[in-house]
């Protein structure tokens, strides 16, 4: 009897090399060669292939792939009735949420969606934009753009929804937000009737738990230190912890070692205060995953 396999979709495009990186904290090693769609990975009970994330939430829905990532906005721009398994919030370049946003030139009058009445817009996600319109009452032209939307504008169109994660390609165009359509971030989603099968439920599940535990450790490094007893106080004050801190005793007497999990951005502040409280072996090491 064969054993079985779990059929995995992985973004292709944007998302490609930073998910192929967050499997790699994650635990699994995926190699992608340039003229396949088919990476390798190196666990025998994963079969992967690369698909635009437009189009990943259908071919996951419909049962080609057991279990796959993309964002919430295609899930929703394709009205996939998929099983959603855990939010992973990251992105080519950023840590936060990316937006659809209904945009127009920063001279243009138009200052709400009901000002678009009978109005031209172009946008990726023509379904998302008219579900949007539907929602407010405004009747518009909505026609599909195959990119580099902002150019349109205003010659062509009166305004645009388009992606931003920072709003500075935005700013950059001399282009100004209205509204926020949609917020957006990368979903692990499940075929539901793959999500019904015992053995692939449990191995999607420990595949969301580990890139969970990849995204948690990637703002975050770990801290130790040694310290006399008698100055444990001072340090445990000015020690930010996930938890409370771990603390053992060592073979001197009087000292004690403590360990920690701390943000990396307050470090530079963080080492130079612990060893003026009296710290000495200061260590500060990297993290590939924490589970809660």
């Amino acid at each position: 009897m064969s054993k079985p396999v779990l059929k995995l979709g992985l973004p292709k495009g944007s998302l490609q090399d930073v998910t192929v990186q967050l499997f790699a904290k994650a635990g699994w090693k995926i190699r992608v060669s340039e003229r396949s769609y088919h990476p390798s990975v190196d666990d025998p009970e994963i079969s992967a292939r690369l698909i635009r994330a437009q189009e990943l939430s259908r071919y996951v829905e419909h049962g080609f792939f057991d279990c796959g990532l993309t964002g919430y906005d295609w899930i929703v721009e394709n009205g996939s009735d998929v099983q959603e398994v855990c939010d992973l919030i990251y992105s080519k370049s950023t840590s936060a949420k990316a937006r659809w946003v209904l945009v127009v030139p920063n001279d243009s009058p138009i200052t709400s969606v009901k000002q678009l009445e009978g109005k031209r817009i172009a946008t990726e996600a023509v379904g998302l934009t008219q579900n949007y319109l539907k929602k407010h009452g405004v009747k518009a032209e909505v026609e599909f753009s195959w990119g580099a939307t902002e150019v349109k504008l205003p010659e062509l169109v009166d305004a645009i929804v388009d992606i931003t994660e920072t709003g500075s390609s935005i700013r950059a165009n001399n282009l100004r937000i209205v509204d926020t359509v949609l917020e957006t971030n990368t979903k692990f989603i499940a075929n539901k009737q793959a999500w019904k099968d015992a053995w692939k439920k449990a191995k999607i599940e420990n595949i969301a738990l580990l890139l969970q535990g990849a995204l948690n450790a990637e703002s975050r490094v770990g801290l130790k230190l040694n310290i006399r007893e008698d100055d444990l106080r001072k340090i445990l004050e000015a020690l930010p912890a996930l938890r409370n801190p771990t603390i053992s005793p060592l073979g001197q007497k009087g000292w004690v070692a403590v360990e920690t999990i701390i943000e990396e951005r307050i470090v530079r502040e963080l080492i130079p205060k612990l060893k003026a409280a009296g710290a000495e072996g200061i260590i500060e090491f990297p993290l590939n995953k924490i589970v809660y």
